[in-house]
């Protein structure tokens, strides 16, 4: 069977040999392009979508938290898979802290009490919501334990500028507890920002404004999350430093000294408890003061105010702080020519409880990948580079699993990985990548090549037509018709990605597709699991089997192109692009500055004053100083004219390369990094990208000098100016050194 195949394979790239029709595949020879382009149509054709569907029930079927018994079934399960399919594999195991509940109570005193359910309830309908022996109930891991009793004051979703405005009515949190929705902010920041401001304890509730009945039916009649529903989560401090909190290194070999419990920095300062809108309206109802802000208001039907409450409220916590295994599963297909040079494809397979949503459609997707792939070995196919197909454990508490791995195997990374292909949670709808834009073209290429199950245009058409009707203004619009290749975002935080990018320096892309579902409906809750998802998100598999092809081909064509398919135009205009923004932004914060400094001179806060209401009028601000900017400037200049010879010389190379180039452009992610880290988190190295200290999934890009600005630290503004210039002419100085080569070939 094997040599009938590959006959047949070699026969049709003969077919197509003169066809002028054919374009070369970037990096490729015509010769090899020619048939990396059919083993790649013979890829996209095996991937079933039964069988995304078969593997998602059986590793959804009971709850796989970390350190749970079907964790460890799900990662042995998935490797006797993998070498089913002819994968090399095995598990690494590491440890790691994670604590689980052992006592949480929260109720409103005074004449009125009130008890929280802090339960999701079963369902009959639905035949996993029912296994509650092996659930882990609502709560948010790494809270800090604690026995609080204060009155309530109601912050929003909880971000500065909330705290901005409380203090404008007047509302101090100092000593009190705080609660606050979900939404538009990472919860662990939310905490954080909580405690910086004098609170001493902290609620985060779903408002149904947010994942409720205000966007849809609430489940088992549609997809979003019911009264009792609740959101678990991590609280862990990622943006100060994802991984094992009590390990100095991320990986705790035996002998590491431990960090003790008081000394770990990224537990939160106080305890915080999520609960459902059900559990939350006796709380909101019980608060006085103002009115909040319109903007303020969720969709529960009472009035929203800030309260302090009169009645007060107990908020009590504790959790076993035990030490809990890490099942990563690495399975690969070593390379023929080049087995030196990694491509790394992950996703997590642990979940806070069945997880179908998240992590299982993503990771039952790269699972059939990897069976496609075991299909196209037994046919005659090789890669030209090494190939790791990694199912990693601990994401949901803190990127545990994969970042343990990546940090232990730092060394070889640095050397040898040349791209990670992240997916997480998927849905239905349009492809969202995001991710380094030295490989923005490389995923519009393959986006094109990629059918939509829906319309039947490309997944690159579909989400070239979705950035057109969702651009911000009509200058917008107008460059992403005239773009040839996709915008894409840059990455926050969020998933695994997290080491591989923003710690060591790789490039890397996340996928998923999504826009036409609910996912967040029943986000991190019980109720993630098989029924829900079959029945209300990709409910026929086609766009599990859509990522399963898009993420697949991405892996195939970096792991055998002769020449990486990196190009550097699309990131040096997107540098561009962030640079201008810092100066939009210090500018627009230099001039509203200039307008309250004026309104309060002019007493316009005097002229607004309501004897019935409390307002504080905004204190005067010193104005932005002039930051000198002409560093970055020219690093912009140099890098994208060394990016414009670079990508010159890349096509006319025609795939042929000299041996040091893929080494040189492997190192163009690196360039990017500084071993010094961003001020006051050296975990994060990237110079470029990372998630914002005060928003965690968001990313910040240029991040040193954004938040710098953002926070008025303007010596730190200044150096980091300096310190992204020289990144970006590292990597201009790595292109033309590239180029060099490309052209001395001729």
């Amino acid at each position: 069977m094997r040599l009938r195949l590959t006959s047949a394979i070699l026969l049709l790239a003969m077919m197509v040999q003169g066809s002028d029709a054919q374009q070369s595949l970037a990096g490729y020879t015509p010769e090899r392009s020619r048939t990396e382009t059919l083993w790649e149509k013979r890829f996209r054709d095996l991937p079933e979508r039964s069988q995304i569907r078969a593997d998602m029930l059986h590793l959804s079927a009971r709850p796989h938290h970390v350190g749970s018994p079907y964790d460890k079934q799900n990662a042995e399960w998935l490797l006797a898979k993998l070498k089913s399919y002819g994968l090399e594999g095995d598990i690494e195991t590491f440890t790691a802290l994670f604590p689980t509940p052992k006592m949480r109570k929260l109720e409103l005193l005074g004449s009125v009490p009130f008890h929280a359910k802090l339960r999701l309830p079963p369902l009959a309908i639905d035949p996993t919501s029912s296994q509650t022996s092996e659930q882990l109930p609502p709560y948010n891991a790494y809270s800090r334990d604690g026995d609080v009793t204060a009155p309530l004051v109601y912050v929003n979703y909880g971000r500065p500028e909330d705290y901005d405005s409380l203090a404008r009515m007047g509302v101090s949190v100092k000593g009190m507890i705080v609660i606050a929705r979900y939404g538009l902010n990472w919860r662990g920041v939310k905490v954080r920002i909580a405690a910086e401001h004098g609170a001493i304890g902290c609620i985060l509730y779903s408002d149904p404004h947010e994942d409720g009945y205000f966007r849809g039916e609430p489940y088992p009649a549609g997809p979003m999350r019911t009264a009792d529903g609740v959101q678990s989560g991590s609280v862990l401090d990622m943006p100060l430093r994802p991984g094992d909190p009590q390990s100095p290194d991320d990986v705790s070999p035996p002998g590491v000294k431990l960090i003790p419990l008081d000394k770990i920095e990224t537990i939160t300062k106080i305890p915080v408890l999520p609960i459902s809108y059900a559990d939350a309206t006796p709380l909101l109802k019980s608060l006085q003061g103002e009115t909040v802000p319109e903007a303020w208001r969720g969709a529960l039907p009472f009035t929203y105010r800030t309260g302090p409450s009169i009645a007060k409220v107990h908020l009590a916590l504790s959790s076993n702080w035990d030490r809990k295994p890490l099942y990563d599963v690495i399975a690969s297909i070593p390379g023929a020519s080049q087995p030196n040079q990694w491509v790394i494809r992950g996703n997590h397979h642990d979940a806070w409880v069945n997880g179908a949503g998240d992590p299982l459609s993503g990771a039952s997707a790269e699972l059939e990948e990897a069976r496609a792939l075991g299909q196209l070995l037994r046919e005659g196919w090789r890669p030209q580079r090494t190939i790791f197909y990694c199912f990693w454990d601990g994401e949901e508490p803190g990127m545990l699993g994969s970042t343990a791995w990546a940090k232990a195997h730092a060394t070889d990374l640095a050397q040898h990985a040349v791209a990670y292909f992240n997916t997480d949670g998927n849905g239905r709808g349009y492809l969202s990548a995001a991710g380094s834009h030295s490989l923005e073209n490389f995923v519009s290429q393959v986006a094109k090549d990629i059918d939509d199950p829906e319309t039947g245009m490309s997944v690159w058409e579909r989400a070239r037509l979705v950035q057109i009707l969702l651009a911000s203004s009509p200058q917008a619009r107008t460059e992403l018709r005239a773009r040839p290749d996709l915008r894409i975002p840059a990455l926050g935080g969020g998933s695994d990605y997290i080491a591989f990018l923003d710690h060591l320096g790789i490039a890397t892309i996340d996928l998923s597709y999504g826009g036409e579902d609910e996912a967040m409906g029943q986000y991190h809750s019980a109720y993630d699991d098989f029924y829900w998802y079959s029945h209300f998100e990709d409910t026929d598999f086609s766009y599990a089997r859509v990522l399963a092809q898009t993420a697949g081909t991405m892996v195939m064509r970096m792991a055998s192109a002769d020449l990486l398919p990196f190009q550097f135009s699309d990131f040096a205009n997107t540098v561009r692009l962030y640079d201008d923004q810092l100066k939009t932004l210090i500018t627009d914060m230099r001039d509203q500055a200039k307008e309250e400094n004026q309104e309060i001179s002019e007493s316009v806060y005097r002229a607004l004053y309501d004897p019935k209401k409390r307002m504080i009028p905004p204190p005067s601000q010193a104005l932005p100083p002039d930051l000198n900017f002409k560093p970055l400037d020219q690093a912009c200049s140099d890098l994208t004219a060394a990016a414009q010879l670079f990508d010159s010389a890349f096509i006319a190379a025609h795939g042929m390369a000299p041996s040091n180039v893929n080494a040189e452009l492997i190192q163009s992610e690196r360039a990017l990094t500084d071993p010094r880290g961003l001020p006051g988190r050296p975990w994060f190295q990237h110079l470029i990208y990372a998630p914002g200290f005060y928003t965690g999934y968001e990313a910040k890009t240029l991040p040193g000098v954004r938040e710098a600005i953002e926070q008025r630290r303007w010596k730190d503004a200044d150096t980091q100016i300096l310190n992204v210039s020289a990144a970006l002419e590292r990597v201009a100085g790595l292109l033309k050194q590239a180029t060099e080569s490309l052209l001395s070939q001729k």
